[in-house]
């Protein structure tokens, strides 16, 4: 997997606005996270630039111009705003094969819709220092592979794939039909952490800062897992909760 560097006519923030610098990073397979283009919007420009962008698999979500006047650096955004990926996505079969290379048993992280990109960051850097083989999160309600998430991450993005996915709960059925056992981490987990088995192939399922899990991935684990909570706060934060799973996996596995 090669190193990430920043897309060309991108800011610092990896921002890249305007018409014409958009449809340019497209057309050179600069990889995009998600593309804004102003809410009811009828030009044919920006209409050929969306139809571009879903070709490519890319998120198009239509914003308010206050949103994109928000986000632009220069003022200038044209209706369009792309915010660029530090790397081109991994697939599921990626990390697969990372594991298989390693001669390991696949270790993957799921992220269910975390919206902060400092938890995202911060969980891809501790399972990358933890020896998971990746991880994957959705294309929708989720931060994505962002100049903040990189940098979160401490430069974990050049090193451990993360995959996208349209559907979680199809993601984890996919999961089980590869042998893989799937735990989720939920306060009101059946089985206490201390006694999960997570020798095996397994993948840690972690919820989104506001809800946990939603119904259906939750539906879909195998087996939910609390973490001991001995203070007065109920909860952890998610990428804490990630790497108190992720290293509980690395001691049975020693």
């Amino acid at each position: 997997m090669k190193d990430y560097t920043q897309p060309p006519d991108a800011g610092a923030d990896g921002i890249i606005e305007g018409r014409n610098a958009v449809a340019e990073a497209l057309r050179s397979g600069t990889p995009i996270d998600k593309l804004y283009i102003a809410r009811g919007e009828t030009d044919r420009t920006l209409a050929r630039i969306a139809a571009q962008a879903k070709k490519a698999g890319v998120v198009v979500v239509e914003a308010d111009r206050r949103k994109l006047d928000a986000m632009s650096a220069t003022g200038s955004h044209q209706g369009v705003i792309a915010s660029a990926a530090v790397r081109a996505y991994a697939s599921v079969e990626d990390i697969f094969r990372a594991a298989g290379e390693r001669g390991e048993t696949p270790l993957v992280v799921v992220c269910d819709e975390l919206s902060d990109p400092h938890n995202l960051g911060a969980v891809i850097r501790t399972a990358e220092c933890a020896g998971a083989h990746g991880v994957i999160i959705p294309k929708r309600r989720s931060a994505g592979l962002t100049a903040v998430v990189a940098k979160t991450s401490a430069g974990a993005v050049s090193y451990l794939p993360v995959a996208r996915v349209a559907n979680i709960p199809a993601l984890l059925k996919e999961l089980k039909e590869r042998g893989v056992w799937v735990f989720g981490a939920a306060a009101e987990g059946s089985v206490p952490l201390y006694e999960a088995d997570l020798k095996g192939p397994a993948a840690i399922v972690i919820g989104n800062e506001g809800d946990g899990m939603g119904r259906l991935v939750r539906e879909s684990c195998d087996v939910l897992v609390s973490i001991p909570m001995r203070g007065r706060i109920s909860s952890l934060n998610a990428s804490a909760a990630a790497a108190v799973l992720l290293y509980e996996a690395v001691r049975q596995r020693r």
